[in-house]
């Protein structure tokens, strides 16, 4: 059976018509004489949305319960039963209520796909889970649901559903997203023009990675190797040589000119292990290149333009930047060189060969002394000096021949290259053929050669000795690089985990050098800068700060070490106790580089740290003024007008008669201003005492049937019409009798103000997992998800940061209560629309509980039962 395929419409924010495109979509597919059903599709009560259902048949939802509370969710086993052709399923990132057989409603879609059916779906891009952390910094409001960025790229087709940010706030204006009571509050918020704005070209750019990606398996399915220009993208290539940062610079420039180029360094190492770059300018330049917004890239090859042209093919790169070439004119007479070869094999790549410092000044100069150690160097010369007379000397036993001979001799300088390396050979070699031609070619007792085939041989004789001590030198050498660039590899390695791993980057890393190298102490000194570069700045340690360092005593100035490493302009390393040998002062190069990445992150994390309390304290104050300047005038301004009117009723001089009925509104309007100006200082003074942790906790068992009704008294003739479902053996809770009646007055206040007239708000308890639940259950408006936590911040309601509709102290107090008597506070989503705010409060043990045993096993959830106390 051929698996389904999966077409999804992405949006950059709700409203965008995501929903509105696939069931015009379904239409469409409908009337060609598709079979057609919706699996799950939410309106939100859009009236637009609605109509475009239509005739489409509907598979009805499966209802769930869980925790006395009902919800409706895909039936998947009735739409595979169905067995349509194209099934519609809205909300790809949902969750769905626990007990079912998926947690996430992509893993039903992905059923329906293995069945053979063709799905269409929706999906924001704050759900994408690579941009999740993205938008709750651009919005400050988390996304609990995601969804995998595979399981998007996967499908076989992505739709943009896109609305300029001013089309999507006239839509919502016009109540075409949201109810009219919360269009305010959202448009203030999440739907801000910048929030909408960054959203919608996250949405853009990440398509357009997507089509990317499709371009780039297009190409690779039909082996098309040629450049498509789609996007500028400009690959840089590293030597690891000094004109490296130039290099990137210049490439930058290049790549900035185009908007929405892309920058990639790439440095080709020698597939044969060996180390051909320096380490410490390597990693020096990857940092220059990510802090311009590049990406670094290492591959491996034998041939430097063919490896740089098959990365920048297969990039789809678009031009490539070398530098001019370091080799010198001699040397570029016999060999065109990488920047020329790669010119000519560049096809459609556009190349710049930037000139730089070192260019035609020759490369570095190629350290010339034998790979051999000391000894094994003596012992070639004593035995090339002493073996070669002592083998004439023994040669003269044997019978006479002069091949023979030559082949004796030939192994004896074979041996003393083995032993010595190239020079010690090359002495033997030379000393074998003068004894060879004296003692053992004819006429002997001279240094002449009669016969010509003589001379010849004595000549391949040299060369083949010359050739293998070369030979076996460079063995040697290549053996003592490849060791080193093991060696250097394995250290960087180490050096990345520890830093990983380490709490503390730079710390970590000064430790590793210290172990690595054997150093007593090792020291980041940072330079004053208002010292200057006087000459004795070095010793001077008033110029200097220690800003990190491990093991003994830190230095207090660079000449103060055995070995300074400076990092940058105001930076050195000094390293104390040991020599550094000349081979690792590179490697020590690297960790300097690293040092000073890793001090600049910590900077700015400790900057980071420093500025968000004090950002949320000018929020806090800001938001404050603001909300407090419209609380407080609102029900002063209510009190003093009614009491103003009374006043202007009474005395000889009365300008307007109220009977006693006017009266009595007026006066009941300035009690009910007064008391709701002490609600607002009391809640004022609470949140203050919250933040200063300074409020006051007397904590008693008590029962929520007695709890609740008093709460609802304090509330007075409004909330007669709450409806309260408490089961008579539920346990008791241990909390502050006061500050949970202000809990459940903030709450059930807050379910009153959205419920509507005709559906008063619910209060009901149940027991679940040693906690006692109390839930207030509002059939109203309800709340996106995305904005579930804004209404818990101080000053702030519905998610409004303009805070011209209140103070909303009501739920912030309520969660900061919760929380201090052991509880907590949470939104849940009420079926069929609304918000629930769920109470928790810890269970009080049942007699006879021990510590230890299984907490309050004997608890379950009970359901809610028929009326057992009402407010009628």
């Amino acid at each position: 059976m051929a698996r389904g395929q999966l077409r999804i419409y992405l949006g950059a924010a709700p409203g965008v018509g995501k929903t509105y495109a696939m069931l015009e979509e379904a239409q469409r597919r409908a009337g060609r004489g598709t079979d057609v059903v919706i699996g799950f599709v939410e309106t939100h009560g859009r009236p637009m949305t609605e109509s475009m259902i239509g005739a489409l048949e509907v598979v009805p939802r499966k209802a769930v319960n869980y925790r006395g509370a009902a919800f409706t969710e895909m039936d998947t086993d009735a739409v595979l039963a169905r067995r349509p052709e194209i099934a519609l399923v809205d909300e790809l990132a949902h969750t769905n209520v626990p007990g079912g057989r998926h947690e996430k409603r992509w893993q039903d879609i992905q059923e329906l796909l293995d069945a053979g059916i063709d799905v269409l779906s929706t999906v924001n891009v704050q759900h994408l889970e690579s941009l999740n952390d993205v938008v709750e910094e651009i919005t400050g409001v988390p996304q609990r649901e995601t969804v995998p960025d595979a399981i998007v790229r996967a499908a076989e087709q992505v739709e943009l559903a896109d609305l300029t940010p001013e089309a999507l706030r006239r839509r919502m204006a016009h109540g075409n997203v949201y109810q009219p009571e919360k269009i305010d509050a959202a448009l203030g918020n999440y739907f801000r023009v910048g929030n909408l704005t960054a959203l919608r070209e996250l949405a853009l750019l990440w398509l357009a990675d997507k089509v990317d990606d499709q371009l780039d398996r297009y190409r690779a399915e039909h082996e098309i190797a040629t450049t498509w220009e789609t996007r500028e993208r400009v690959v840089v290539a590293l030597t690891g040589g000094p004109e490296g940062d130039t290099l990137i610079r210049r490439a930058a420039r290049i790549a900035d000119r185009t908007k929405g180029a892309e920058l990639l360094a790439v440095h080709v190492a020698r597939n044969d292990g060996l180390a051909g770059a320096d380490p410490a300018l390597l990693a020096t330049q990857r940092v220059l290149v990510e802090s311009v917004g590049g990406s670094y890239h290492q591959v491996v090859g034998g041939d430097v333009p063919a490896a740089l042209l098959t990365f920048a093919r297969g990039v789809n790169a678009t031009q490539l930047v070398l530098g001019a070439s370091r080799r010198g004119r001699v040397a570029q007479l016999f060999s065109p060189g990488v920047g020329v070869t790669t010119t000519a094999r560049s096809g459609s790549i556009d190349v710049h060969l930037v000139t730089h410092e070192r260019a035609g000044h020759g490369r570095r100069s190629f350290d010339a002394t034998t790979a051999l150690s000391r000894r094994r160097r003596i012992a070639g010369f004593a035995l090339a000096l002493a073996g070669m007379p002592l083998l004439t000397v023994g040669m003269h036993l044997l019978p006479q021949s002069l091949t023979l001979d030559i082949l004796i001799f030939l192994a004896a300088s074979v041996g003393v290259a083995l032993v010595g390396g190239l020079w010690p050979a090359l002495l033997a070699a030379v000393g074998g053929s003068l004894l060879l031609n004296y003692f053992f070619t004819p006429p002997t007792g001279r240094f002449t050669i009669a016969e010509p085939d003589n001379l010849l041989a004595l000549v391949i004789f040299v060369l083949v000795a010359a050739s293998v001590s070369a030979v076996v030198d460079l063995a040697a050498r290549r053996t003592r690089e490849a060791a080193q660039a093991s060696a250097e590899a394995t250290t960087l390695a180490l050096v990345a985990g520890s830093v990983l791993r380490g709490a503390r980057p730079l710390t970590a890393l000064l430790e590793r050098l210290r172990e690595t190298f054997g150093f007593t102490a090792v020291t980041l000194l940072e330079r004053d800068p208002e010292s200057g570069s006087r000459p004795d700045v070095q010793r001077d340690p008033q110029s200097w700060t220690v800003v990190a360092g491990v093991g003994g005593p830190p230095c207090a100035a660079p000449a103060e070490a055995e070995v300074d490493v400076p990092v940058d302009d105001t930076l050195s390393l000094a390293l104390h106790g040991a020599p550094l040998a000349a081979d690792d002062r590179r490697i020590v190069e690297a960790f300097a580089a690293q040092a000073a990445l890793a001090l600049r992150q910590e900077r700015l994390a400790a900057e980071a740290a420093t500025a968000r309390p004090l950002a949320a304290a000018d929020r806090m104050r800001t938001a404050l003024l603001a909300a407090v300047s419209h609380d407080l005038r609102t029900p002063l301004a209510s009190a003093k007008a009614a009491v103003t009117s009374l006043r202007s009723a009474s005395g000889e001089h009365a300008e307007v008669a109220f009977d006693d009925e006017d009266r009595d509104e007026l006066l009941a309007t300035a009690d009910e201003s007064l008391d709701q100006l002490t609600r607002l200082v009391a809640n004022l003074l609470d949140m203050s005492r919250l933040q200063a942790g300074v409020l006051g906790l007397s904590l008693i068992e008590i029962g929520l049937e007695d709890a609740v009704p008093r709460a609802l008294d304090e509330l007075g003739p409004a909330a007669h019409a709450v409806r309260v479902h408490i089961p008579p053996d539920l346990p008791e809770v241990p909390a502050d009798p006061g500050l949970l009646e202000r809990v459940l007055v903030n709450l059930v206040s807050n379910a009153l103000r959205y419920a509507p007239p005709d559906a008063p708000p619910v209060v009901s308890a149940s027991t679940h997992g040693g906690e006692v639940e109390l839930r207030v259950i509002d059939t109203g408006p309800g709340l996106p998800e995305e904005e579930w936590d804004s209404v818990f911040l101080p000053f702030q309601r519905l998610g409004d940061r303009d805070n011209h509709s209140g103070v909303g102290l009501g739920l912030a107090l309520s969660r900061g209560l919760a929380e201090a008597m052991g509880g907590t506070l949470t939104p849940e989503a009420t079926p069929g629309g609304g918000l629930t705010m769920v109470l928790a409060l810890p269970a009080v043990p049942p007699p006879g509980y021990r510590p230890g045993h299984p907490p309050l096993t004997g608890l379950k959830a009970v359901p809610p039962s028929d009326l057992d106390l009402e407010q009628e």
